[in-house]
This record gives C-alpha cells, sequence and structure tokens, in this order.
C-alpha cells in the first residue's frame, strides 16, 4: 500500500517544497537590503494582475510543458534525457522550413505539418543518443548534453549560410508569411467579447501543450506501451524476463521524448518570433528538467511546475524592471526550488508520509 496519495505525491509535496524555496529566496532578498514582502507582491502582480502579465506567464509555461513533459517520459524508461535544448533547436528548424518553403492557404494546416516537422526533427535528434546508449552503452547523458553543442552549431551554420536573408547580417531566417502566423490569445478571445493585451506572446501553442500532457498521461498509464515503458524503468531485468525489449523501449522513449522538445519550437519559433533565430529556447530545455523533477514526471504535476517556472520568469523580469533587483536572483530562485524539489525532497516526503500514516492508521 502507498504510504499517500498520489495526489499528494504529485501535487502537495512540489507545492510544499516550492514555499520552501520561496522562504528562503525571501530570506536572500531581505540579505540583499530588499523588502521580501514587496518583492514576491511584485512578482505576483507583474505575472497574474494583468492580461499582458498572464500572457507572458503562460507563454513561459508552454515551452516548459513541452520540455517537461519530454524529461518525464524518459524518466519513466529510467533515463536522463538533457537533450531537450539542443532537440528544440532542430525542432526550430524544422518548423522554419515548414514555414518558409510552403505558402500555406491556412494557420491551421500549417501548424499540423509544422508541428509534425518539430516532432520529427527533434525525434531524429534524440534518436542517435538512443542508438548509443542502446547499442554501444554511451551514458545517454552525456550524448545528450554533447549533441545540445553539435545541435546549437549546426543551427548557426544553416541559419548563416542557408537561411539568412541576402544582405543581412543577423543570423536568423526571414519571416514567416503570414498564412503561418499562430493566432494569439488577443486574437482567439475577440470574438467573446473577453478583452486581452495584444502585446502578449500567449498563442493557441498552449492549448496543444496541454492536450499533449493529456496524451502523454494516456500513453504512460493506459497503453500497453506505456507499461512496458514503466517496467522498463523499475526494474530492466524484470522487464527483460517478461519479453520486453529493452532496445525497443530505449529508442521508442526518447524518440517520444525528442519529438515532444522539438514541439516547443511551435510555440516560441512559429508562435511568437515568427522566424527562426540562433537562441530561440532561451534555456527552457534545462528548465524543463525542473520542471519534471518538481511535476514528479506526472503530466498534472508538470503544468502545474510549468506555471509555478512561467510565474518565476515573468515575476523576475518585473522585480528587475521596478524593485531593482537583478534578474540574476530569479536563477537564485530557479536553483532553489531544484535544490528543494530534488536533492532535498526527502526532507519533505518523510514528514509529509509520517501524517498520512497517521490519518490512516487513525481512521482505521
Amino acid at each position: 500500500m502507498d504510504k499517500m496519495p498520489k495526489w499528494a505525491d504529485v501535487v502537495l509535496i512540489p507545492l510544499i517544497n516550492f514555499a520552501l524555496a520561496m522562504f528562503v529566496s525571501g530570506l536572500v532578498i531581505l540579505a540583499i537590503g530588499k523588502d521580501p514582502i514587496v518583492a514576491i507582491k511584485t512578482m505576483i502582480e507583474g505575472a497574474f494582475y494583468t492580461t499582458n502579465g498572464v500572457g507572458y506567464t503562460l507563454y513561459y509555461a508552454t515551452n516548459f510543458i513541452f520540455t517537461g513533459l519530454a524529461v518525464s517520459v524518459a524518466f519513466h524508461a529510467r533515463m536522463f534525457n538533457i537533450g531537450g535544448e539542443g532537440q528544440a533547436l532542430l525542432g526550430g528548424l524544422g518548423v522554419a522550413l515548414m514555414c518558409l518553403w510552403i505558402d500555406w492557404p491556412h494557420w491551421t494546416i500549417a501548424l499540423i505539418f509544422a508541428a509534425g516537422a518539430a516532432a520529427v526533427f527533434g525525434a531524429a535528434w534524440a534518436a542517435i543518443p538512443a542508438w548509443l546508449q542502446s547499442k554501444r552503452g554511451s551514458h545517454i547523458v552525456i550524448t545528450t548534453i554533447m549533441f545540445n553543442f553539435i545541435g546549437f552549431s549546426l543551427l548557426n551554420y544553416v541559419l548563416v549560410n542557408n537561411l539568412r536573408p541576402t544582405g543581412s547580417m543577423d543570423p536568423a531566417s526571414a519571416k514567416f508569411v503570414s498564412s503561418a502566423h499562430l493566432p494569439t490569445f488577443h486574437e482567439m478571445l475577440a470574438p467573446f467579447g473577453i478583452a486581452f493585451s495584444k502585446h502578449s506572446p500567449a498563442n493557441v501553442t498552449f492549448l496543444i501543450a496541454l492536450l499533449a500532457a493529456v496524451l502523454v498521461w494516456i500513453l504512460i498509464w493506459h497503453t500497453r506501451l506505456g507499461y512496458q515503458i514503466r517496467g522498463y524503468g523499475h526494474s530492466e531485468s524484470a522487464a527483460k524476463y517478461a519479453g520486453i525489449s529493452p532496445h525497443k523501449i530505449i529508442m521508442i522513449s526518447m524518440l517520444i521524448s525528442g519529438g515532444l522538445a522539438g514541439m516547443m519550437a511551435i510555440n516560441n519559433v512559429m508562435g511568437e518570433a515568427e522566424r527562426l533565430v540562433l537562441n530561440a529556447t532561451e534555456g527552457a530545455g534545462f528548465i524543463g528538467i525542473a520542471v519534471a523533477l518538481m511535476g514528479r514526471s506526472h503530466p498534472v504535476g508538470v503544468v502545474i511546475a510549468a506555471v509555478l517556472f512561467g510565474f518565476l520568469y515573468q515575476g523576475g523580469a518585473e522585480l528587475a524592471l521596478w524593485q531593482n533587483i537583478p534578474r540574476e536572483l530569479v536563477v537564485v530562485i530557479q536553483a532553489l526550488v531544484i535544490l528543494f524539489t530534488g536533492a532535498l525532497d526527502n526532507m519533505v516526503r518523510g514528514p509529509v508520509e509520517r501524517v498520512f500514516l497517521r490519518l490512516r492508521g487513525g481512521a482505521s
């Protein structure tokens, strides 16, 4: 019998860890001579009190949902995919090729093909480390980290030598055609009479990210393949005894993981920049690791954690703008969240488990 309900593991413990991280962050803010209450209030107001702030929070959260899900799928197969950054970069290349080379009649058709290209390019970039792990015994952590740098260099070469418009010095592609522009929240909500900031980058990709979370939940917990992935992740020897092929699970898990990371490019390349730039991912591939850890590799937890990290990104920008607090402090807060949700997880988990066991014992 589980020591505590699933919801407590997925939601309650991460929220307690986050609260502890924010408390320690408040002490850090106090140590640099600022008021932590004012700082937290500024972050909350900047992230949630205006439609523009909400839009930016959800825009960042969309990126983190995709990369968090990517890491989570690999986690379930006992693999640590550190290559989300490179896979998202290559996914962006797939999106750009689709949006630049074809004059689409409508954004919905462009979205379907661009999403497919992003998934294929991201999966292809993850397939090589997966094959090296499966067939050659190369450690997936090392190879995926290396492929981040290779992917960045490859994208730089393609942008400068193939996709850069003539006469431009900027390592970026041309703007996509208007029929490939995705509708923003402002455009989506206007027909319903709901006002939303037209300057916000939040777009229809957020709904696709939520759909991806639902599909990952169905895959991992309600399909035969998901059972095999989880079985292999819990015990490779038992999985082999049950007839599950390690090569198959490693390859399929990493293909799905890479495809999800690649699909992040729909949001930042197609939805926001509307062109391919060199550093389009802005570290979202690495933040996905923290999101997956905080969300316990469960889609519900990943979505919640992604919104919290979106709040940190947007709220941190407001801190730097209005309170003269260095933007680097946000990195410190993120590190504290990772510390509490990762390395110090048992510090919270143990007491919470004892509380639930005591309650269960009292109820019986």
